[in-house]
């Protein structure tokens, strides 16, 4: 099994390197690539240091199985046909392909068999605020059919990647000493605020990140689920919030719904209210699974509940989503 990553110097980059390190992925060599102003730098992997090589329209790709993209959605749409020309799958990151429709869009806890029909032997990996809510939207689902969801998530610097995480540092640091803040990775000083603005504004005044929880849970879960989201910024590292109000065709209790969670694959229930337990960023960054708490039954509507969720958004809500795609695909013998 030969495995490549494209974008290997990047947060997410370096992730897929933790993952597969983490969870022993079987694989026999891996290569890296980057930018040309990345290659030539050492990575270390399982105590051996890879030499990061430069993309380029050749035939480096020829005998890699499996390539975990994450450079972006315009070197992603430059370089598929390279990298699957010669059998590749290749399992992106980017939102280049995410709703075409011969390309499946996977969460494995909730559509892994969509990976069977791939014609174009590329995989897209869901956006990170998409992925986690539908893991956690899927025991709900299967109780009742899911109409309607409304989301406010609350996003971490991650997801503007070792750049926007740097900023947020700098940035407070510069206020604890005094000294004026430098605004490049966000649209505002993110370093005690929040911004309601995560990727640009479309025609219906929603943002594109918006948009995508709108597009893909739908695509993910086959579904006429119809989400209405706000999504913010705010200062924390690594890990994003959500706060979700479902409402389904029946109702469903708080119990059962407690219940679906704690037995859901990829789902972790903490929610103990008189103990004070309950899902938060500082304490779950680097896990692998979706935390839920504050279960509890939706006061203004009678087939609603609400729920509280976090995920760390680099590792579930990119790299390791998509190793799991990975994983299955070798399990079910779609990648030899």
């Amino acid at each position: 099994m030969k495995v490549a990553i494209v974008g290997a110097s990047g947060a997410v980059g370096q992730e897929f390197l933790r993952v597969l390190e983490e969870r022993n992925f079987p694989l026999d060599e891996l290569v890296l690539f980057g930018s040309k102003r990345s290659a030539g730098k050492k990575i270390t992997f399982k105590g051996q240091q890879l030499t990061v090589k430069e993309l380029q329209h050749n035939d480096d790709f020829k005998d890699i199985d499996i390539a975990l993209t994450s450079a972006g959605g315009g070197t992603s749409k430059e370089y598929a046909e390279t990298i699957t020309k010669h059998g590749a799958v290749m399992i992106d990151n980017s939102s280049a392909f995410r709703m075409d429709d011969d390309v499946p869009l996977v969460v494995p806890e909730v559509n892994a068999a969509d990976c069977k029909n791939a014609p174009r032997n590329i995989i897209a990996n869901p956006n990170c605020t998409t992925i986690q809510m539908v893991v956690a939207l899927k025991p709900i689902e299967e109780l009742s059919h899911i109409k309607r969801v409304h989301v406010s998530t609350y996003q971490a610097s991650s997801g503007a990647g070792a750049s926007g995480m740097q900023e947020l540092e700098d940035q407070t640091k510069a206020i604890v000493n005094g000294e004026d803040t430098k605004v490049e990775a966000f649209q505002y000083q993110l370093a005690m605020n929040l911004i309601p603005q995560v990727d640009v504004f479309t025609d219906n005044d929603y943002t594109k990140e918006e948009m995508k929880m709108f597009n893909e849970t739908r695509k993910i879960m086959h579904s006429d689920i119809a989400v209405s989201a706000m999504c913010v910024r705010v200062p924390i590292l690594r890990a994003h919030s959500e706060s979700v109000w479902v409402e389904t065709e029946a109702p469903i209790t708080p119990v059962q719904a407690k219940e679906a969670f704690s037995k859901a694959d990829g789902v972790i229930l903490m929610d103990d209210p008189a103990n004070k337990e309950y899902p938060m960023p500082l304490f779950l960054a680097g896990k692998d699974e979706v935390f839920v708490g504050r279960v509890r039954q939706d006061l203004a509507n009678p087939n609603g509940l609400t729920f509280w969720c976090v995920s760390d958004q680099i590792k579930k809500g990119a790299a390791l989503n998509a190793v799991q795609i990975a994983e299955y695909m070798i399990k079910e013998g779609l990648i030899n």
